[in-house]
């Protein structure tokens, strides 16, 4: 009897995890990753659409282009190259046309103007500041001369080096 009971038990707890792992629909969780399709006429238009999507930054995720973001701004930012490229627009239009409504901020790599002078020049700047700073410190230091730094007096001096003389010729003798 308890036999029985067990196996039935064990068939049920079995058919429920093949239920639950398994997948009737509507009970797994799946995920289904959204992939741009897009039909080019010609292979040189699928190049600038990579290559145009590979300028953009996508707005949301702010450190990836729109070629590897998968935000759905990106996406539509996407759709929108793509329609744009099959009107037969040109790079620069398209182009002018992301500026005009995201600003520089769109462009992976910013252009250089008097807005961005301290964001491309600025580390090299820091860099050249810091290498100066380091060599006047250490021609300072190199300047003093070794008396002003002793802070011995003639006779302490003189001590010292009998007592040093001392120790040396008693370590001598003790060999």
């Amino acid at each position: 009897m308890r036999a029985t009971r067990f196996y039935s038990a064990f068939g049920l707890a079995f058919v429920l995890a093949w239920v639950l792992t398994a997948g009737i629909p509507g009970f797994t969780a799946e995920v289904h990753a959204a992939v741009d399709v897009f039909d080019f006429e010609t292979a040189e238009q699928e190049q600038r659409f990579r290559e145009l999507s590979n300028e953009f930054r996508c707005p949301m995720c702010q450190n990836a282009n729109l070629s590897s973001s998968p935000g759905g701004v990106a996406a539509d930012l996407r759709r929108e190259i793509y329609r744009m490229i099959m009107e037969g627009q040109t790079d620069q239009q398209i182009e002018e046309f992301m500026l005009a409504r995201y600003g520089d901020f769109i462009l992976y790599r910013p252009r250089l103007t008097m807005q961005t002078v301290l964001l491309w020049f600025g580390p090299l700047l820091f860099l050249v500041i810091g290498i100066w700073v380091a060599y006047s410190i250490m021609r300072r230091s190199g300047r003093e001369s070794p008396e002003a730094t002793s802070s011995l007096s003639g006779d302490e001096e003189a001590r010292l080096k009998a007592l040093l003389a001392q120790k040396k010729n008693g370590a001598s003798d003790k060999a």
